[in-house]
């Protein structure tokens, strides 16, 4: 089977424009990530939560193991740290800590 160069040009317009798609989808993610950054900072200057290095000072002896993954998310108004923990055994829990007032709200195991 031979292949003709207008079909190999068509396949390679094909990959390079898969290609740039994909990276414009990165871009768009990392301007996301940037602004959720940004609106948590202004939280914490507005006094809206604490940093994170406090709430870690408060709740890091009340968790059930090693903190291994941290997101903050704001619900219903509400912004809330979220712990994932690997505890004994290989056990995994997610806490939710007021980002606030640095109260665990609840812990509950994968």
């Amino acid at each position: 089977m031979t292949l003709h160069p207008i079909k190999i040009f068509m396949v390679a317009l094909m990959v390079v424009g898969a290609a740039t798609r994909a990276m414009g989808d990165d871009d768009h993610e990392s301007e996301t990530e940037r602004s959720e950054h940004e609106a948590v900072r202004a939280a914490v200057e507005r006094g809206e939560l604490k940093p994170l290095s406090v709430v870690l000072q408060a709740v890091l002896p009340k968790l059930p193991g090693e903190v291994v993954g941290i997101e903050i998310e704001r619900e219903d108004g509400v912004w809330i740290y979220e712990f994932r923990v690997a505890g004994e055994k290989g056990r995994l829990f997610d806490v939710y800590v007021d980002a606030a007032t640095a109260q665990i709200l609840k812990t509950k195991e994968k």
